[in-house]
């Protein structure tokens, strides 16, 4: 019988960062006698501001907000930065277009200390009664604005299948994110199916996004979307799946690339972990949308570890029959573990040493480089 991580997952989403203890989080030792904890760190305090345009959030309060919406609401324009105490902020948060250079920093450094989150879904009902909220409307967070850099957060969706086993509309996005120039360093992304939704705002944007360090974890077509995307050491966790009882259980990446666009997902030194039995999930299947019939998804994994808990005879399946994945821009470069293993080589397409020099953060990223190290 296959364990179910969903009771676990739920319980740590719903704590509170000051049960970091029990949840076997890294502690940061006794406050002094007398003294109160300083919920910003290094990061200063409404009343030691580090900037004009620097804002802080604590869901209990000792902040300028108490949600981070409301900081957001707050910050017009451009180059803001909010600092997010520890805490559970169950909230759903937008970030317009026009709020672009935006930087939210966790201010404990430690992913698990910060999180937002929420529970809808894409079955969940409109509150005006005119619908459903559909994949894109479930997101807990969503990013329009360029220039946005989230450091030391956990962004998640909690709405659990087991909860609502009649719902057809399972998507539950952890976070949307459409801008160019969007970077995440040392953030986690924990959800189900849809997790991480690396997209763009229309077709005739190519929105580079980086992610470094960070964690994601679900099941179907958990890291999916449009987007001209770097993984830099980046761990990918399956899940198990107590709703099925037979391979697969999901995907891993689902990109829809615009024919256009010569860069699309890229996953350079990563880690691909499962909780599930031995080939239960597929690395990734195409995703050509209706909206976009012309997709010609891209998706290159280099120097990654792959886990026994992917399907190593067949890593790649079809979303639809009329567009198979040997049409799309699917490919492997160096990869090592038991679910990278060349059992088939028709089905692990590889690239050449050559052609892998056009497969990195540099090519991708252009005259953007968030993976220089700032002071």
């Amino acid at each position: 019988m296959h364990r179910s991580a969903a009771p676990s997952r739920r319980g740590f989403l719903l704590a509170t960062a000051g049960a970091g203890a029990a949840l076997g989080l890294a502690a940061a030792g006794p406050a002094a006698a007398g003294t109160r904890p300083r919920p910003f760190g290094r990061y200063g305090s409404p009343a030691a501001r580090r900037g004009p345009k620097t804002l802080y959030v604590a869901p209990h309060g000792r902040g300028d907000f108490t949600s981070v919406q409301a900081a957001v609401d707050a910050a017009e324009g451009d180059g803001w930065t909010l600092v997010l105490a520890p805490g559970t902020y169950r909230e759903t948060v937008s970030v317009d277009a026009d709020r672009t250079g935006a930087t939210w920093i966790g201010a404990s450094g430690d992913p698990r200390d910060t999180v937002i989150v929420y529970d809808n879904a894409a079955g969940t009902p409109k509150p005006d009664g005119s619908g459903t909220l559909g994949t894109s409307g479930s997101a807990t967070t969503t990013v329009r604005a360029d220039g946005f850099t989230a450091r030391g957060i956990t962004f998640a969706n909690d709405w659990l299948r087991a909860d609502r086993p009649d719902w057809t509309g399972t998507q539950a996005v952890a976070i949307k994110v459409m801008g160019d120039r969007s970077a995440f360093h040392d953030c986690r992304f924990l959800g189900h199916q849809d997790t991480l939704y690396a997209d763009t705002r229309d077709l005739g944007l190519f929105a580079r996004q980086y992610y470094a360090r960070c964690y994601v974890e679900g099941d179907v077509d958990f890291v999916f979307g449009r987007a001209s995307a770097v993984y830099e050491d980046c761990h990918f966790r399956t899940l198990v799946r107590p709703d099925l009882d037979a391979a697969p259980y999901g995907f891993v990446f689902a990109p829809s690339t615009a024919g256009a666009n010569p860069r699309g997902y890229l996953v350079v030194r990563g880690r691909v972990s499962s909780e599930a039995p031995d080939g239960y999930y597929k690395l990734a299947r195409p995703w050509v949308p209706s909206s976009d019939t012309t997709a010609r998804p891209m998706l290159t994994v280099r120097e990654t570890q792959l886990g026994a808990g992917i399907d190593a005879v067949a890593p790649y399946a079809n979303m639809r029959d009329d567009h198979p994945w040997q049409d799309q821009r699917f490919r492997e470069y160096r990869n090592t573990g038991p679910g990278a293993a060349t059992t088939v080589p028709e089905n692990r397409p590889q690239l050449t040493r050559a052609e892998a020099a056009a497969h990195t953060r540099q090519a991708y990223l252009g005259d953007w480089r968030p993976y220089e190290r700032r002071r």
